[in-house]
């Protein structure tokens, strides 16, 4: 499956994730994926090792400075959490609900910095703007320290079990594959990701206390986890045509490997690990979307948001009976004003790939109505 535009295939500089990490996280990437550095990104072993230093200083120090408060802080509001497999829209969905202000988020900043944001982030957004790129890698969004971000990316730079953490040894296969759902964890590591997913949204929440807008696609799988947490919770579900999510998700993890891995990925396996991945998330959904009480679940097809967004953030504000959705149009009319322009990634699968992608997806395609759907370019 090839780009439809040059451009899409030139590689945009990033500064490295696991840059992030603090000494525990970064002990526990480098063990689980034994030290197979590429003689390329050798330089990141003592690098990562003194930011990780760094970083575990600050975080002591910043838990110096507000453990106290964070031990009795809450989260006033339950959240808003969008469930959907990775490129189905969760990020365009995630960019309009929080146009209201009356929504927080975690931004990239807190997520890709996340041991001690509360004392470094007015500094690090004032004076380093500059080392990030101006776009994300995998399609044209924009990148900026204060945009919204998932936290997944949190949660893996905290030492946290995440499927995210083969991003930086995709050679060793799917690693931490049993936290995508959580249940395969021990109880204590378990316990610990509860934990330290609230500690973070606490700090988030300590300095903006507005109802938080949460986007990580392994949340589609952790619905009893996150039901347990925050009980009054709402989640919205969106879904796309898996002729466009699979081709996206395989250049989105290639992408990501390129740019942040630790050494030189084979991509080997990587188009049957996104089909079984797509299943796996999909049958987890399917299992679980039931315990969420039906007022605080809506599910919308990107095809239809993309479409007429007006109209669907209407319809999502009623049934989530979130209110206000006319103070917000303004502000949603804008936004879509101003990215009238934007141009999405587009692939072009041969006529094989459009066959095998009917035959392992076409459960999925006939549930939400894709499979009647003339096959056509993946955008």
């Amino acid at each position: 499956m090839e780009s439809a535009k040059a451009k899409h295939e030139t590689k945009v500089w990033s500064p490295h994730i696991w840059l992030g990490c603090d000494l525990f996280a970064w002990l526990r990437l480098l063990w689980l994926g034994r030290f197979a550095f590429g003689w390329r990104q050798a330089h990141l072993l003592p690098l990562g090792t003194i930011f990780a230093l760094v970083h575990t200083f600050l975080r002591y120090a910043q838990q110096g400075l507000y453990g106290q408060r964070l031990r009795e802080s809450s989260i006033a509001e339950p959240p808003i959490f969008i469930l959907g497999h990775w490129r189905s829209g969760t990020t365009l969905l995630h960019e309009l609900l929080v146009l209201d202000p009356r929504h927080s988020f975690p931004n990239t900043y807190q997520c890709f910095d996340p041991a001690h944001f509360l004392i470094s982030e007015s500094f690090i957004r004032k004076y380093f703007n500059w080392i990030l790129p101006s776009q994300r890698m995998m399609d044209n969004m924009p990148v900026g320290w204060g945009r919204p971000q998932e936290e997944e990316f949190a949660l893996a730079l905290l030492g946290q079990p995440s499927p995210y953490n083969t991003i930086a040894f995709p050679n060793r296969g799917w690693l931490d594959a049993e936290a995508m759902n959580l249940d395969g964890l021990p109880k204590w590591q378990k316990a610990n990701w509860k934990r330290a997913f609230l500690r973070f949204l606490k700090e988030i929440s300590l300095r903006d206390p507005r109802r938080l807008v949460l986007k990580s696609p392994p949340n589609t799988c952790r619905i009893p986890t996150l039901l347990e947490m925050f009980p009054d919770a709402r989640f919205i579900h969106i879904v796309r045509d898996p002729i466009a999510v699979y081709p996206s998700t395989v250049n989105l993890w290639k992408k990501m490997y390129l740019a942040h891995g630790l050494h030189k990925p084979a991509f080997e396996g990587l188009e049957n690990r996104v089909f079984k991945t797509y299943l796996e998330v999909h049958r987890r959904f399917e299992e679980t979307r039931a315990l969420i009480r039906s007022d605080r679940f809506h599910e919308l097809r990107y095809e239809d948001l993309v479409r007429d967004p007006v109209n669907e953030m209407s319809k999502l504000y009623a049934k989530l009976d979130l209110g206000g959705f006319e103070n917000v149009r303004p502000d949603l009319e804008r936004y879509l004003a101003k990215n009238a322009d934007y141009e999405r990634n587009k692939f072009q699968p041969s006529s094989e790939q459009l066959a095998e992608i009917t035959s392992r997806l076409g459960e999925v395609m006939r549930q939400y109505g894709y499979l009647n759907v003339p096959l056509r370019a993946a955008s």
